[in-house]
């Protein structure tokens, strides 16, 4: 309507979530007085939708040795399976070719990876049980990997593999940021690098004050 709130949506819109690429908007909506439905766009406050798609298992950044930079596990996996998951998953990443997709699947799992540089990006996913109400989008994990990688570059300058070996704690808080339980709940980079910064600048007057 003339002189609304230009990112209202439309009367009668059920309750939703929209993702984007490189971003994430949430739906919310409110019934008025009048008992009809009215609602607004927001970048904040993430609410977990009832059915989440493609959970994550897992996320592994490797080098092209084939050696384990970080990895994060976001189901029960005993110390043996991971070992053994993880180099064999390792090495059906590192086998392919740049001709072949960046999907496959093993014992169960999708897998999606990524490369960058000498560094690979590998998440697993578990297929939904509620398959046909929430579609799997492997294209749609291809660019979370993007992103995230945006984000460690944004915070790193340009990412490589001794920043992750050196400062391992805080790629963890980082990825904590984007993922829960399994989930993707924050893609934006400033929301991401916020906690990040102030620790970095609480750090710097713990500093000062013994110097």
């Amino acid at each position: 309507s003339e002189g609304g709130n230009p990112h209202r949506a439309p009367r009668g819109t059920p309750q939703t979530c929209i993702h984007l690429c490189h971003n994430t908007l949430f739906y919310s909506t409110q019934r008025d007085n009048n008992n009809n439905n009215s609602g607004t766009y927001s970048a904040h406050s993430p609410v977990t939708p009832a059915y989440p798609t493609m959970p994550i298992s897992f996320l592994l950044m490797v080098n092209k040795q084939g050696q384990t930079r970080l990895s994060s596990y976001y189901e029960w996996i005993s110390m043996a399976e991971r070992t053994a998951l993880e180099s064999e998953i390792i090495r059906k990443c590192l086998s392919r070719s740049e001709l072949q997709c960046s999907f496959l699947e093993y014992r169960g799992y999708k897998v999606v990876y990524r490369r960058y540089a000498s560094l690979f990006f590998i998440v697993g996913t578990k297929p939904s049980i509620h398959e046909t109400e929430n579609p799997e989008n492997e294209l749609g994990m291809l660019e979370f990997i993007h992103n995230l990688v945006e984000t460690m570059d944004k915070w790193a300058g340009s990412i490589c593999e001794l920043d992750i070996m050196y400062q391992l704690e805080q790629v963890h808080f980082l990825v904590d940021e984007m993922i829960q339980n399994g989930h993707i709940v924050e893609t934006n980079k400033g929301n991401i690098l916020r906690p990040l910064d102030l620790m970095e600048r609480e750090a710097q007057k713990g500093d000062s004050i013994y110097r």
